[in-house]
């Protein structure tokens, strides 16, 4: 095994950091799953039409099945007899019939037929063949992640399996320390509900003691697309996760412009499996997730690289102060007419900074902040 010196600390731009992530972040192979259990997942291939939906003319409405033509000077005055042939919403549409009389509108004399008080035209209250979709339409993208709403029009048209993306394979390292009740015993929590969401499988979520033998042998296990590692990436000497990335593979960024989450590291093994290491504080764990192992597992999964939540342009109520040469990461809370109003800071108030707001602002790594009334883009929580 290589010896190894403790690696450089060096603060990287937010962008080259990014860059890295997009170019070692590559979305994963295919794979057929039942359609009833692909809601959330990324289709790999478009989906295709075989045959129209609907497959042959349908009743729209619950009513009696009519030939049009008959019903031509029904009124209440001249109320018409016809065939009782009664179709619910959905029904085919009987040979010989082409339209639906409503219920209201026709009054049924036993079982033989209606007396029909106005008429119809031809494909009244019908859903026509290929209405929705004729051959060879496209019904999904590639791309899409599935919701409720696709996986009924597939359904409609007969599709039982489809190609998805495979879900990231994510190993969570965590890097323990030896106090009871250090930092990472609630990053590991946080990190896990992340991943979830960002579509990731956790296939393992292992501590492992904060030595570098320990760590560099974790890192090199089969069986992951991604490793997480919590804990040990600062430049201190008892700071061992980024000598030990180092030691198994390479440590291409050890930290990053970013308030909160300066010793993010990146990197890979020999195998090629992307590394990001975590930072100890909460805060700075929760947004180097966010910003760089999220859009990683993201990209993997086949889904946008973007942070998962929704922006809106919005006026600061106050003004906003920060420190030149860091993207800093700045919790908001919105108040009247959609302008956004400063909280205490991260560095002050940890998490319940990201609890107590609506949201948050990124100040760029060359900008001081925001004067009382600029424009800003807020990113919230809630979507």
């Amino acid at each position: 095994m290589r010896i190894t010196a403790s690696p450089p600390f060096d603060r990287h731009s937010i962008d080259a950091a990014i860059a890295w992530v997009d170019a070692a972040a590559h979305s994963l192979d295919a794979e057929d799953v039942p359609l009833r259990s692909a809601r959330g997942r990324v289709l790999a291939e478009p989906i295709f039409a075989t045959q129209p939906i609907p497959y042959c003319d349908l009743a729209s409405l619950d009513g009696f099945a009519v030939e049009a033509g008959a019903s031509l000077g029904a009124s209440s005055y001249n109320p018409i007899p016809l065939p009782l042939v009664a179709v619910a919403a959905g029904d085919a549409l009987p040979a010989a019939t082409d339209a639906v009389i409503p219920l209201e509108l026709a009054e049924p004399h036993g079982r033989d037929f209606i007396e029909v008080v106005e008429a119809v035209a031809s494909d009244d209250n019908v859903e026509k063949r290929g209405a929705v979709a004729t051959i060879g339409a496209t019904l999904a993208l590639a791309g899409t992640r599935l919701a409720a709403r696709h996986i009924g029009l597939l359904t409609l048209a007969g599709t039982s399996e489809v190609p998805v993306v495979r879900q990231p394979r994510v190993r969570i390292l965590v890097a323990s320390a030896a106090k009871a009740g250090a930092w990472e015993y609630s990053n590991e929590p946080m990190v896990r509900a992340a991943v979830e969401r960002d579509g990731g499988v956790i296939r393992q979520c292992i501590a492992v003691e904060r030595d570098r033998a320990a760590i560099t042998t974790a890192l090199v296990e089969p069986g992951a697309d991604i490793v997480l590692v919590i804990g040990g990436s600062g430049p201190g000497t008892k700071e061992l996760s980024a000598s030990a990335l180092a030691e198994a593979g390479e440590l291409a960024i050890h930290g990053v412009a970013l308030r909160p989450g300066e010793t993010t590291g990146l990197g890979r093994t020999d195998r090629g499996l992307p590394v990001v290491l975590l930072p100890d504080a909460p805060a700075a764990c929760l947004w180097s997730y966010e910003l760089f192992a999220g859009r990683a597992i993201r990209q993997l999964g086949g889904r946008g690289a973007e942070i998962p939540y929704r922006s809106r342009e919005m006026i600061t109520a106050r003004k906003i102060v920060s420190s030149l040469g860091m993207v800093e990461i700045c919790p908001v809370r919105v108040g009247l007419d959609d302008a956004v109003v400063p909280l205490p800071s991260f560095e002050e108030v940890g998490l319940k900074a990201a609890v107590d707001g609506d949201g948050f602002l990124m100040v760029p790594q060359g900008s001081e902040g925001y004067p009382q009334g600029a424009r800003v883009t807020v990113y919230l929580y809630e979507c």
